[in-house]
C-alpha cells in the first residue's frame, strides 16, 4: 500500500522494532525464569538430602550416646551412679542448648534461595539504565 506522498511504506518503522524489542523482553524473562526454576530445583535436592543425612546422623549419635550413657551408669553403679546420671544430663541438656543455639542462628542467617536470579536480575536492569543514558526505571 502506498502512503500518502505517494511512496512505500518503511517496513522497519515502529511497530517492527517495538515487535523486535518485546520478542527480545520475552525471551529474556523466559530465560530468568528458567534460572529460577533451575534454582528451586537445585535448593528442593540440597534440602533433602540435608533432612536425609541429618535425620540419620541424629539417629544414630543420639542412640550411642544413650548407650553409652547407660554403659557408663551400669558400670559406675555401685559407687557413683547419681554423679553419672547428672554428668550425663548435664552433657546431654547442654549440647541439645548448643544445637538448638546454632540451628536458630542458621534460621536468622537466612537463604541465598534466589541469589542467582537476582544478580542476573540487577545486571539486566543495569545495563537497560545505561542504555536508557542511566535514568531509573
Amino acid at each position: 500500500m502506498a502512503d500518502a506522498a505517494g511512496g512505500t511504506p518503511d517496513q522497519g518503522g515502529l511497530f517492527a522494532s517495538s515487535k523486535g524489542l518485546l520478542g527480545t523482553g520475552v525471551k529474556l524473562l523466559h530465560n530468568r525464569l528458567e534460572l529460577l526454576g533451575v534454582e528451586v530445583a537445585a535448593e528442593r535436592v540440597r534440602l533433602i538430602s540435608l533432612l536425609a543425612y541429618g535425620a540419620a546422623a541424629f539417629l544414630c549419635i543420639a542412640a550411642g550416646l544413650i548407650f553409652l550413657a547407660i554403659f557408663l551408669t551400669v558400670m559406675l553403679w555401685e559407687s557413683h551412679r547419681l554423679l553419672a546420671l547428672g554428668v550425663f544430663s548435664a552433657l546431654f541438656l547442654g549440647a541439645g542448648g548448643v544445637c538448638l543455639a546454632l540451628a536458630m542462628s542458621r534460621a536468622r542467617a537466612g537463604s541465598t534461595l534466589f541469589s542467582g536470579s537476582l544478580a542476573e536480575l540487577r545486571k539486566d536492569r543495569d545495563a537497560l539504565s545505561a542504555r536508557d543514558g542511566g535514568g531509573p526505571l
